[in-house]
């Protein structure tokens, strides 16, 4: 054991920067892992802790105050009901902000949906004009316990008397109300009422809706959210970064223990010497393949506690979502299990890795055996050969013997694997070609497994770095260009009743940096079944149509003609060219999809026509909200304020939501997951640099004989790293951008935007990763290769030795 440690601590020393690395990229990989488990709770807990507390209901119903809801409370898989309670959609304002909300008649706290107080109480009669926030809007609003909220356009005033928690979809600014609880004679006139449903079995959701829009008519439907609706866009984006650092994570992981491998195989090539003199003074194999697995397992089990330690001492203080997200983690019941599990199974992965290539070093023999050059496995012998009555194949003079595909295709037969140089090396040396560029070539392929096995690992890590750069630049395409996501418009205004069409369409295009101005309106429709509601939009005109982001077909132009988001085409199984029916209160709607637009909302269960179509339906349709297209170089906050201030408050101005903006922390990751990366790249550099320059050894006094120079010889090994490294570049590219498309328009499609959202790195960017990889590999492996190629001649016959 005495001398076991010895020699480790001895190769240690000899590998101080090879031990560094793997540490340091062992803490990163298990780093990233613990922070995408930490990103996954945080994604689900916070709602699930809140659906829990607040016992909530699986399914909300929004009907007119003439729809009898009596009957909902006996329907199959009904468990308990809550309401139903007036609603009233109206406008508050507090400290220069607007939000629209739903004011929700609750004349006392219910026990389904009982929302879990944050700040402040619960609404108290001796205060009648208080009112409860739910948090995220109380946020928007800035407001807190005890402020006072304005109705725009009247009298009104509401106190603020507590902040709440809520498991309902949550407050978007120009998309979905936020919550506000009142006592009912703060609504004295509901424009229409809310039950909750809450289920024995919540997989029974859709046909409890379907059961409930039976009893109460279509008609009486206004609005339906279920559960998962309001889960999945409460995990929003949270789960994107977990699943982006658990993918890359678990890619780094594997590219480490490629790497791991990679070295050791590399280093028994080159000590087969030094393990059998170690087999001759009698270390048995087990010792051998202690000694490796036991030194690579104490670099992982380092990094993989320097990484835990960290994460939980260090993990929430993290700026940003990051560190509310490990805060969070760290408070749930399954905490201490995923900080032990992660590390230990990124420690048993590498120990695997290890252990295989260790088991090879326990397989050298004690006295080195010379391999012979002229039998092959796998192939008969001359003996054999005669008794089966076959002619042997001569090989013809400096060449190994043709094989049947060369022979049948009239090719020269190979050039022989014990060093010797092709035709093709011959005939370039003999054209003039530099010396060093044949010899390199040479050296870097013509072990074809073994090299094929070098480039692979070098490649895994390039790999997951484009695809890693190409989620980069599809973040900076939602920002750079959002038309081109879906986003062409960048404010979304609503009037109030005291300004008419014409005159808010001329408010809105009398200013200057306002392009265009398209009207519309947004409804609540029921998908056929009844099972759900979708969003039903009528944007722009005839004569000046909405300008939607198209992925597949083509615009709507002609009479009943709409285009539809991945989430509705997924949801009601249909694709484009399909006819779909949905009903708007009590009114039938069919629409002919000639198109996928790019949908960035509402999860993309949206289908949008124009507004002339919808008015063939209704003829005293009127337009709701404005979408307004800015002119380049336009800041949309300062046309916001402008609008508001000439809107007198009869103008409610919102920034269009961007996807991205939720997603910025994701830039830190990705610049974080590229280092860890580069550093995998590096060590496998390194290995590859130590083999080649091992290797030239052998070489070195035939190169000398020759008349080589010692700078030339460094050339062959330098040219020898970077075609190698060039090899993998381009792998990695051919690779990778196809895959990285395939992975974000997956990830587009999962979440209802669609395909087509994707955008690989730029032809510079790619070329600069290749230079700086290429050219990284030549700067590294010039410094062995000069001190190799200046060896005195003592020692370089000790080596050939």
């Amino acid at each position: 054991m005495r001398a076991t440690l010895r020699w480790a601590h001895s190769d240690l020393r000899t590998h101080r920067g090879e031990a560094l690395f793997l540490v340091l990229a062992t803490a990163g990989i298990v780093a990233s892992l613990l922070l995408a488990t930490a990103l996954f709770g945080y994604a689900t807990n916070p709602w699930q802790r809140v659906f829990t507390q607040s016992h909530g209901a699986h399914v909300w119903l929004h009907t007119d105050t003439a729809a009898d809801t009596g009957e909902l409370a006996g329907l199959d898989g009904v468990d308990s009901v809550a309401g139903p309670y007036p609603t009233a959609a109206t406008t508050v304002s507090s400290r220069g902000s607007r939000a629209a909300v739903e004011l929700r008649g609750t004349p006392e706290r219910p026990s389904v949906g009982r929302p879990p107080i944050v700040s402040g109480h619960w609404l108290d009669r001796s205060t009648p004009n208080g009112v409860v926030l739910e948090s995220r809007l109380a946020r928007a609003l800035l407001a807190e316990p005890g402020d006072t909220l304005t109705v725009p356009g009247t009298a009104r005033r509401l106190t603020v008397v507590g902040l709440a928690d809520s498991a309902e979809p949550r407050y978007r600014p120009g998309e979905q109300p936020g919550l506000v609880w009142a006592l009912p004679s703060a609504v004295p006139d509901p424009g229409g009422q809310v039950i909750g449903l809450r289920l024995t079995d919540p997989g029974d959701t859709s046909y409890v809706v379907q059961r409930a829009v039976t009893v109460l008519g279509a008609g009486a439907i206004g609005e339906v959210s279920t559960w998962q609706q309001a889960r999945a866009e409460a995990q929003g984006d949270n789960r994107l970064l977990g699943q982006v650092l658990g993918l890359f994570g678990l890619g780094a992981l594997v590219a480490a223990g490629l790497a791991v491998h990679g070295a050791i195989s590399t280093r028994i090539r080159g000590h087969l010497r030094d393990l059998s003199v170690l087999k001759a003074i009698g270390f048995t194999p087990g010792q051998v393949v202690r000694v490796f697995l036991l030194q690579h397992l104490a670099y992982a089990l380092l990094g993989a506690v320097a990484a835990a330690g960290l994460a939980e001492v260090l993990g929430s203080r993290i700026p940003g979502r990051l560190g509310d997200a490990v805060g969070v983690w760290q408070g749930l019941p399954g905490h201490t299990l995923a900080l032990v599990v992660i590390p230990a199974g990124a420690v048993l992965f590498i120990g695997a890795t290890t252990g295989l290539a260790a088991w090879r070093a326990g397989r050298v023999p004690p006295v080195p055996v010379q391999r012979p050059t002229t039998a092959r496995s796998g192939r008969l012998s001359a003996a054999t050969g005669r008794i089966l009555q076959r002619r042997p194949v001569t090989a013809p003079h400096g060449g190994r013997p043709a094989s049947g595909a060369r022979r049948l295709f009239g090719l020269p037969p190979a050039a022989r694997r014990s060093g010797q140089l092709s035709g093709t090396a011959r005939r370039a040396l003999g054209a003039r070609v530099p010396p060093a560029l044949v010899l390199g070539w040479h050296r870097a392929f013509t072990r074809r497994p073994r090299s094929l096995a070098t480039v692979a690992r070098l490649t895994l890590p390039l790999l997951l770095i484009v695809v890693a750069m190409s989620a980069w630049t599809t973040i900076d395409r939602f920002h750079s260009r959002p038309e081109q996501i879906g986003l062409p418009t960048a404010l979304s205004v609503r009037a109030d009743t005291g300004l008419g069409e014409r005159q808010t369409r001329a408010l809105l295009e009398r200013d200057p940096e306002v392009a265009a101005a398209y009207p519309g309106v947004e409804t609540a429709a029921l998908v056929p079944g009844q099972t759900a509601t979708i969003a039903l939009r009528g944007l722009g005109t005839e004569q000046d149509p909405y300008p939607y982001t198209l992925a597949e077909g083509r615009p709507a132009r002609g009479a009943d003609e709409a285009v539809a988001g991945q989430g509705l085409l997924d949801l009601l199984d249909v694709r484009v060219g399909d006819w779909v029916r949905m009903t708007v209160g009590d009114q039938p709607q069919i629409l002919h999809i000639v198109g996928r637009s790019i949908e960035p909302e509402n999860a993309g269960r949206v289908i949008s026509t124009s507004l002339d179509t919808l008015r063939a339906n209704d003829p005293g349709l009127r337009p709701t909200l404005y979408e307004l297209r800015l002119d380049p170089g336009a800041e949309p906050r300062a046309v916001a304020d402008r609008l508001a201030t000439a809107g007198r408050g009869h103008l409610d101005v919102h920034t269009v939501a961007n996807p991205a903006d939720g997603l910025s922390p994701l830039r830190a990751v990705v610049a974080g997951l590229i280092a860890v990366l580069a550093l995998i790249g590096l060590i496998e550099l390194l290995t590859a640099i130590g083999g080649t320059v091992r290797e030239s050894e052998r070489d070195l006094l035939a190169l000398k004989a020759i008349g080589l120079s010692p700078r030339q010889i460094t050339a062959i090994t330098v040219t020898a790293t970077g075609l190698t490294a060039l090899a993998a570049v381009l792998a990695a590219t051919a690779l990778g951008l196809p895959l990285a498309h395939w992975l974000i328009d997956a990830q587009g499609r999962w979440s209802g935007i669609g395909a087509g959202i994707a955008q690989g790195p730029s032809a510079l960017l790619m070329l600069l990763l290749g230079a700086a990889a290429v050219l990284c590999a030549a700067a590294l492996a010039a410094v062995p290769s000069a001190r190799a190629a200046r060896r005195r001649l003592a020692d370089t016959l000790s080596a050939v030795a």
